[in-house]
């Protein structure tokens, strides 16, 4: 029989709070099921929101790496996770009757973290807030602002597309956005418009950050900078695209779908150059923690 942790009995856990979780997390999910549905759809539909897949895992993953600090924790202050629930149904109910997606998805999900607040209590907040932060990747981002993010991408990658073509001599045109290579055109928003590398590598970035025992200063210089290595990783992915389609076009939707999972591990690579180049210059990066924060 497995015996629950004396450590955890002692500050008041018991195998019921773990039910008790299961429990609230299904009563937040069910009362805003349709915004649920509503993100799935996205997930499934639309490729700039795949990255919505990696939220969870990196949620388990951030808190079980601090799963010691639980035993600092007290299942008390479980009115924040009332605030919690009456704030996110305040936003869920605004967005959904007036057609503002991110509140009602924001405030579906703001109801689902107070009910498990509910249970866990205001300590358990405290100690895994990266944890609880990083479930803000799971509301898609609205239209406007991928847009806005989106255009001025999509020509700067075209433009660095084509002068790298030029530059190891092969003959391309470029009309805005669009690229023509071997006679076939090829839109940078079709072939690889950015969106999934900018949220994805953001959510990676936001992994590794606060995955190491990192000063503050480091996490903030990695999520700073995961923008420019988005840039990077999607030029690099971008120019065998554009190729593929040129040139066999039969498989160039297969190579652009697997390439955008295989830059996620090319941007953990840089990250880990990014922390290697900082001791190389004997920059102070971590602290000893008795668990990470």
């Amino acid at each position: 029989m497995i015996q629950f942790p004396k450590t955890l009995s002692r500050n008041g856990w018991t195998p019921r709070h773990g039910v008790a979780m299961v429990v609230m997390l299904m009563a937040g999910i069910g009362v805003t099921l349709d915004a649920w549905l509503d993100i799935w759809r996205l997930m499934v539909s639309h490729e700039e929101f795949s990255h919505l897949f990696l939220v969870i895992p990196v949620a388990l993953w951030l808190a079980w790496i601090r799963r010691g600090r639980l035993r600092l924790c007290q299942p008390t202050g479980q009115t924040v996770g009332l605030l919690l629930i009456s704030v996110g149904w305040l936003l869920c109910s605004f967005g959904y009757y007036n057609s503002v997606e991110s509140l009602w998805h924001g405030g579906s999900l703001l109801v689902v973290v107070g009910c498990l607040v509910c249970v866990v209590g205001s300590d358990a907040l405290a100690c895994f807030l990266p944890c609880f932060v990083v479930l803000l990747f799971l509301v898609p981002v609205p239209g406007v602002i991928r847009q806005t993010i989106a255009i001025p991408l999509q020509g700067l990658v075209a433009r660095t597309t084509q002068f790298f073509f030029e530059l190891i001599g092969i003959e391309i045109q470029r009309a805005g956005s669009l690229l023509s290579i071997n006679g076939i055109h090829v839109a940078i928003a079709e072939a690889c418009n950015g969106m999934r590398m900018v949220f994805a590598l953001a959510l990676v970035s936001y992994c590794f950050a606060f995955s190491l025992p990192l000063r503050l200063y480091v996490r903030v210089l990695i999520l700073v900078a995961s923008p420019i290595s988005a840039l990077l990783c999607n030029v690099i992915r971008t120019i065998p695209t554009v190729w593929a389609y040129g040139h066999y076009p039969n498989i160039a939707d297969g190579f652009h779908a697997v390439s955008g999972w295989v830059m996620l591990l090319a941007a953990f690579g840089l990250l880990l150059i990014l922390i290697k180049m900082l001791k190389w210059s004997l920059v102070p990066i971590t602290r000893f923690t008795l668990a990470y924060e």
